[in-house]
């Protein structure tokens, strides 16, 4: 796999006949050690936001026992199925924004019973995460690095899907080929209503806009609906996966994690927009 140097842009090639580790180096011999996991992290210390960004280790641990229940099967198998029937003819390359701990990316590999040449990539700011996606994962390709710099060439992915994940528009028109699509997933208005009824008075529920992404065009739009039945351990790790576990208090969480039966919604909107 050829990276692209996150400092100056050029080409970063595997030099295979370095010493231990092997490095990836561009032209201007910036160069960046492959990990004995098989990732290569394309984060240099500026630009970060913190020292150690993206989800700590117990959040990750979190998601990926709540993942493993197999509650997201559903959204998993959804995407899979857009990619399925929109990927151009004769795929070859598709990258999973924000792969986390590789719960959706090791699935697209699937997908090379219908696109034999393909190849599967995940990017993740958190490096905890992707250490862990790349040593479970190994059929495929994962790397650290910003979602707003994707360490990648122009017109390089066949499909791009972003799972929650930000990404500029204008990184995803120059690294996705002409006639390739994105798989753009986000909550929907009732995704996790019983969770927000335990932390807010009144939960308003709030459309989601179809956004609107410079050299695309919006080809499928599909609302995915149904009920979890948790039970204590996948009720709170839910809960530690979401942006308001900060505001949960002591009670919700004892109330959580006694839980036997906790109902559920998950909601989600899956829109797919072909590169002009």
């Amino acid at each position: 796999m050829s990276y692209q140097c996150p400092l100056c842009h050029e080409s970063l090639l595997l030099d295979a006949h370095s010493e231990q580790p092997k490095t990836y180096r561009c032209c201007n011999n910036h160069q960046f050690d492959l990990a004995k996991e098989g990732y290569v992290n394309l984060m240099p210390a500026h630009h970060k936001s913190s020292k150690n960004p993206g989800d700590n280790k117990e959040m990750m641990q979190a998601r990926r026992l709540f993942l493993n229940t197999e509650h997201y099967q559903p959204l998993r198998d959804a995407v899979i199925a857009q990619l399925a029937s929109l990927l151009p003819d004769g795929a070859t390359e598709l990258l999973d924004i924000g792969c986390g701990e590789g719960y959706y990316t090791s699935e697209f590999v699937k997908l090379r019973h219908q696109f034999p040449a393909l190849s599967v990539h995940g990017l993740d700011i958190s490096k905890v995460a992707v250490k862990y996606a790349a040593k479970r994962y190994p059929e495929c390709d994962f790397c650290v690095a910003s979602s707003h710099r994707l360490p990648f060439a122009d017109q390089l992915f066949d499909g791009v899907v972003r799972i929650y994940a930000p990404c500029k528009g204008e990184e995803l028109e120059r690294a996705i080929k002409p006639g390739g699509i994105l798989v753009a997933v986000t909550p929907a208005p009732r995704h996790l209503y019983q969770l927000k009824e335990l932390i807010y008075d009144g939960v308003r529920l709030h459309d989601v806009p179809v956004e609107t992404i410079p050299g695309f065009d919006l080809v499928a739009d599909e609302q995915l609906h149904y009920d979890m039945t948790l039970n204590g351990e996948e009720a709170t790790a839910l809960m530690q996966m979401t942006p308001f576990a900060w505001k949960t208090s002591e009670q919700v969480w004892q109330q959580l994690a006694n839980a036997n039966n906790f109902h559920c919604e998950a909601d989600f909107a899956i829109r797919v927009y072909r590169r002009q």
